[in-house]
């Protein structure tokens, strides 16, 4: 059984899109943001980066939950 994701633990995680958009399959977490005050997103956010592109986006961290677009690790 694979462990529970957790908003703390995703830093620096790398995930596998499952349907590549121009050729961008894996992605690092390189941004968490938190409750800390001086976020410019709301608590929850992450900001990934293409390895491929280098190419960000942002979007809430339960985003990743969903397996039939994301896959933890680089497969």
């Amino acid at each position: 059984m694979r462990p529970a994701l957790t908003f703390k633990k995703l830093l620096m995680s790398k995930w596998t899109a499952v349907i590549p958009q121009h050729k961008e399959k894996h992605f690092i977490v390189i941004q968490v943001y938190d409750s800390n005050g001086q976020s410019p997103l709301p608590e929850g956010h992450i900001e990934i980066e293409s390895v491929y592109s280098k190419r960000t986006q942002t979007m809430h961290w339960t985003e990743l939950k969903n397996t039939a677009a994301w896959l933890k690790g680089w497969n």
